[in-house]
């Protein structure tokens, strides 16, 4: 990591020199794409002893090495690993710190994929799961058992983007002796700085706002002291690396998402008040917006909002979401969020167990990406009618 990046420096300065300086290689102001398994050894001593900063191409290389820095530095982090999707960087701490016998609570907005590993895979292995009301706060000890090992939050929550308590949630885990994660892929360490508020270890889908192309597949992992040592022996068990191509291409990303990220909130702030006073849409769901339930929450804890949230239609069959959705020509129809372009997806919600709520209608949710605001209004006003027509 440069000298330059230091904390009382701005985020944006910070992301542009952050992880790579270019003294270290001949003055490259980039670091360099290094393809590596085999990594030799100068005797067999050294071999040995494994005594070099470089061994084998599945512990890291100067390109991962300096996304992991960068990334460090913005979170405050002891360390950071970096994993082949968002979900890995899920699933990888949750199996580090949780064994057979053990418990986990989950916040009941998670990502729906983590909910799958958690019903599924650590089911399986005897780790017992239990969901909870993500607008708990300092409740949740009422829920933490002597065998709670791991206090797994995510804020805002997907899809439905309930704010939590997280230093109220931490208190209360940290007092059990649970270890709190938490899922900050919404905002990024530029808008919520996870260690601030007591979060052990930091998850975040790279794919999204870090890579911001919407061509890369990458998680990150970061842990404080003592967190890390055990977070990075499992994941050298896994063999769960990234390539160095991806994290190439998402170092460069970081170098510009305070620019896009600020694009991307103003917009979709824009967007979401207007939304509000428009015909057909029954309720906006965006933590910015004073009308949503946990604003203060937000407001206290948060410094700014991203580029997603949902609206509620006021319709309610099939006929009439399908409508919308179809005439959307500026948006379009896929998973993800985080890229330059704007997406639409339907949400279901069918998946809560203590967090469910009735809605007025169906649940969309918008990725609002890089284009001029009113094209997007007028592409949305369409939809509307369509919805409203069908």
């Amino acid at each position: 990591m440069t000298t330059s990046t230091s904390g009382k420096q701005g985020m944006n300065t910070r992301l542009a020199h952050g992880g790579h300086d270019p003294k270290s290689f001949h003055g490259f102001v980039n670091p360099p794409v290094v393809h590596a398994s085999t990594v030799l050894f100068p005797n067999a001593d050294t071999m040995r002893r494994r005594d070099q900063k470089y061994t084998y191409g599945t512990h890291g290389t100067p390109t991962t090495d300096a996304l992991a820095a960068a990334i460090d530095a913005l979170e405050g982090t002891a360390g950071t690993l970096l994993v082949p999707s968002g979900l890995a960087a899920v699933t990888v701490p949750l199996l580090a710190f949780l064994s057979s016998g053990d418990h986990v609570l989950i916040t009941d907005s998670v990502y729906f994929p983590t909910r799958r590993f958690a019903d599924t895979v650590l089911k399986r292995l005897g780790v017992a799961v239990t969901y909870y009301d993500p607008l708990i706060g300092g409740g949740i000890k009422a829920l933490l058992q002597p065998n709670t090992k791991v206090v797994f939050t995510e804020s805002p929550g997907s899809n439905t983007f309930e704010i939590q308590d997280i230093p109220a949630i931490a208190a209360a885990a940290h007092e059990a002796g649970a270890v709190v994660m938490m899922d900050n892929t919404w905002a990024t360490p530029l808008y919520f700085r996870s260690v601030d508020h007591d979060v052990d270890v930091i998850i975040q889908a790279a794919t999204k706002y870090p890579a911001g192309h919407s061509d890369v597949l990458l998680g990150t992992m970061s842990a404080i002291e003592p967190y890390f040592a055990k977070l990075e022996e499992t994941y050298s068990a896994l063999g769960m690396c990234a390539g160095p191509d991806d994290a190439y291409q998402t170092f460069r990303g970081l170098r510009t998402m305070g620019v896009r990220l600020e694009h991307h909130r103003k917009s979709a702030l824009e967007l979401a008040q207007w939304l509000e006073q428009e015909e057909g849409v029954a309720e906006v769901l965006h933590p910015a917006l004073e009308s949503f339930p946990s604003h203060d929450l937000w407001k206290r804890d948060f410094t700014g909002s991203s580029g997603v949230f949902s609206i509620v239609l006021d319709s309610a069959n099939t006929a009439q979401t399908d409508a919308f959705l179809d005439a959307l020509q500026i948006f379009g129809l896929g998973y993800s969020w985080g890229g330059f372009e704007s997406l639409a997806v339907p949400v279901s919600l069918a998946d809560r167990t203590v967090a469910s709520r009735d809605y007025a209608g169906p649940v969309i949710r918008l990725q609002i990406g890089l284009e001029d605001v009113e094209d997007l209004k007028a592409d949305l006003t369409k939809a509307l009618a369509a919805a409203k027509s069908a």
